[in-house]
This record gives C-alpha cells, sequence and structure tokens, in this order.
C-alpha cells in the first residue's frame, strides 16, 4: 500500500471527504477481512468484524498518526476487534470439515487430497490457540507482516512479537502432534 496516498486519503477523510473515506475502504476492505478471517475462522464473524473495524475507523481517524503506517494502524483495530470479538463467544465453534483449499491443478489427486489434509490439520490447531496465538501466527504467516509491522499493529515491542511468535510456533507445534492422525497423544 502507499503510505502518501494513504496519508492524503486520511487527510481528506478529516475535512469531511466522504469518497475518500470510501477510497480507504475499498483499499483495507479484503486485507480487514482476512486479518478478522484468520483470527475468527468465520466468515459471518469475519464480515462483521470488518465493518465493526471501518466504523471505529471513521470514529477515530483524528487518532491517527500519520508518522506511521496507516495499514499497521487499520490492522491493529481489526485484530484487537477480532480478539474481543472472540472474547465475546460464549463458546468457541468446531471448525467446518467443509474448508476451501486452493485447488492446485498442477497436482494429482494425491497430493491434492494429502494437501487438503494438511491445510484442515493445520487450521484445527490454530482454532485450538488462543486468539493472541492465532493473531500473531497468521499476521507474520499468512499477512506476511514483518515484526516491525506486527510490532505496530499490536502496540507492542518487536522483540514481544518475537518471543510471542516462538511460544506461539511452539503450542503450534504441540497442537498438530496432538491431532496427527496415529498421534499416540490423542
Amino acid at each position: 500500500m502507499d503510505d502518501d496516498a494513504d496519508r492524503g486519503l486520511v487527510e481528506r477523510c478529516r475535512q469531511g471527504d466522504r469518497q475518500a473515506y470510501t477510497e480507504l475502504v475499498v483499499r483495507y476492505q479484503r486485507p480487514v477481512y482476512n486479518a478478522a478471517w484468520w483470527v475468527l475462522k468465520s466468515a459471518d464473524d469475519a464480515a462483521d468484524v470488518a465493518q465493526e473495524t471501518f466504523a471505529k475507523v471513521a470514529e477515530r481517524l483524528d487518532d491517527y498518526d500519520p508518522r506511521h503506517r496507516f495499514f499497521s494502524w487499520i490492522y491493529r483495530i481489526a485484530v484487537n476487534e477480532a480478539i474481543d470479538h472472540q472474547r465475546r463467544r460464549v463458546r468457541e465453534e468446531p471448525l467446518d470439515d467443509d474448508v476451501d483449499v486452493p485447488d492446485i491443478d498442477r497436482r494429482g489427486p494425491e497430493q491434492q487430497a494429502s494437501d487438503a489434509q494438511t491445510v484442515r490439520l493445520l487450521e484445527r490447531a490454530l482454532v485450538g490457540l488462543s486468539a493472541q496465538d492465532r493473531a500473531v501466527i497468521t499476521m507474520r504467516h499468512y499477512g506476511e507482516l514483518s515484526y516491525r509491522e506486527i510490532a505496530d499493529a499490536l502496540d507492542v515491542d518487536e522483540k514481544t512479537v518475537k518471543s510471542r511468535l516462538h511460544d506461539a510456533r511452539g503450542r503450534l507445534r504441540a497442537r498438530l502432534a496432538d491431532l496427527e492422525p496415529g498421534s499416540a497423544r490423542r
């Protein structure tokens, strides 16, 4: 994303330009939705969180500091909203077995089945982690954010991000070991 263009859009929004706000929504709707989805694993909940995120952005636009990346600021809002949404749930819903797995035409049916099984196993393991663990793992590995961007998004130190990510990966490995077919630890 273009930081200068974002700053310009934010400034126009602050001056009451509704078209600039619409441009920000269009520009960031997918990253915000994806951030929420990776924390919540629910399309409906992610859509709700995306809506809540953009409402908060509209309310708090004056709080945005243009010395920082707008992407990091909005991503942090989205992740925090998703975590809050997760906490408000009475119980965690089980992962749907009908997870969409990207179709990879070049692979044979055996490899596609194996890939699909791996994706389902990984997603089941992720769902078993805390929202904070899922957030840091998904930001780094699915959102492809740098440690600095994650630190900005979570409003923590970069060393804290590395520590949280290290610990979350360890818990993910343990969950995967528990879930693997034929695992004695199941």
